[in-house]
């Protein structure tokens, strides 16, 4: 098979772009992995292998190539409302629903196995990576992949790597860092927590994204305002990095698809959702959290509405502290309430603090200690 049909197949398929590269090893970065182990330690207890990952022949001991897909995930505008509170890498991820990128993908490994080549789609190998060995693009110093060609040069792009036992000549890498000169790390000061230490370097445990859904404690206090209104995931060094601009500028069609659910995915019916409707509603789209992990979704909006400012919240979190048994909710609620303020606030903390006791009583007499 010549690489030009597979290009051909891939832009058939509503592909923006395809890298090639040989199926070597990612040693350099299985030597960060190594250096950096403690901040990582978090994937490997949630069963991501990480470190056998960066070895394509773990996955197909007879690869060849890594053909690596690019797809524009924000091709489509998305409703402000949602942009505000969820990454938009997740508004339109049909993965668990098997919908239009998942056929898409399907279709080009059925056109591959056609054509006598096996594939695998590994989900922990470095993506990003991948196609900057391919060379279809660079890297931010936000750590996202920039493309080179598509979506005006900016981020809002998914590389998929697909590992072949068939050889292809592999593309000119281009594994470098692409920001101008004169932009003065705009995405490092602009991460509001602090998981962007220095450039190219980000602390995962620090950021919103894999605290919004991967914490497993109450968030902490000083992280609860840095965080804002994300409720799930974040787009903050996104949203200001100078390459992404000229995307964002564009007058895209709105997405109609996520415009459809986004009645779902409002705050107060997050906050009194049932695990039915979880599993209904909410896990087909956005599923890094088990349905025994709901608890994390009503604390994060609980947080996410005590930093509206917004008092018309007020009633919905002093009824969702009766509804949940869950400590860590409980607390973040009465978190929300004190930085909400009013006299409902403090009436209905007043009356909670004499039932309750440990964590939730400490949130509590904090939030009372504003009133002051």
């Amino acid at each position: 098979m010549k690489k030009k049909e597979l290009i051909n197949k891939a832009m058939e398929l509503g592909f923006e772009d395809i890298g090639f590269t040989s199926a070597e090893s990612f040693e350099s970065q299985r030597e960060i992995l190594i250096s950096r182990k403690d901040e990582y330690s978090w994937l490997l207890s949630k069963g991501t292998d990480i470190f056998n990952g960066v070895d394509p022949k773990f996955f197909m001991s007879d690869a060849r190539t890594i053909v690596v897909l690019i797809d524009v995930y924000f091709k489509e505008s998305f409703p402000t409302e949602l942009e505000g509170h969820f990454g938009r890498t997740y508004l339109d991820d049909d993965r668990m629903t098997k919908g239009q990128l998942y056929q898409r993908i399907k279709k080009f490994r059925v056109f591959l196995r056609d054509n006598g080549i096996d594939s695998k789609v590994p989900f922990n190998l470095p993506h990003r990576l991948s196609a900057a060995r391919a060379g279809l693009g660079t890297f931010g110093k936000n750590n996202f992949f920039y493309s080179n060609k598509v979506a005006r040069k900016s981020s809002w792009i998914t590389p998929i790597p697909i590992i072949i036992n068939y050889e292809f000549a592999p593309d000119k890498p281009t594994i470098e860092i692409g920001c101008p000169d004169w932009c003065k790390n705009t995405c490092i000061i602009s991460c509001p927590t602090g998981a962007l230490r220095k450039p190219n370097t980000v602390d995962p445990r620090k950021c919103i994204s894999y605290l919004s859904y991967y914490e497993e404690g109450i968030t902490p206090t000083e992280l609860r305002e840095p965080m804002g209104l994300y409720v799930y995931g974040c787009d903050r060094c996104q949203n200001v990095c100078p390459r992404n601009q000229a995307w964002l500028a564009m007058d895209l069609p709105l997405n109609k698809r996520v415009k459809a659910k986004m009645d779902d995915f409002e705050l107060t019916k997050l906050l009194h959702m049932s695990k039915q409707y979880y599993k209904s509603n909410i896990w087909p789209h956005m599923f890094y959290m088990s349905f025994n992990d709901i608890w994390r979704w009503k604390m994060n909006v609980a947080r996410a509405m005590g930093n509206t400012h917004d008092r018309k919240y007020i009633l919905e979190l002093i009824k969702a502290f009766g509804e949940n048994k869950d400590k860590r909710v409980q607390g973040m609620i009465a978190w929300a309430l004190g930085k909400l303020g009013g006299e409902k606030s403090k009436e209905a903390l007043n009356l909670f603090l004499s039932s309750s006791e440990g964590l939730v009583k400490d949130e509590i007499t904090n939030a009372l200690d504003k009133f002051k």
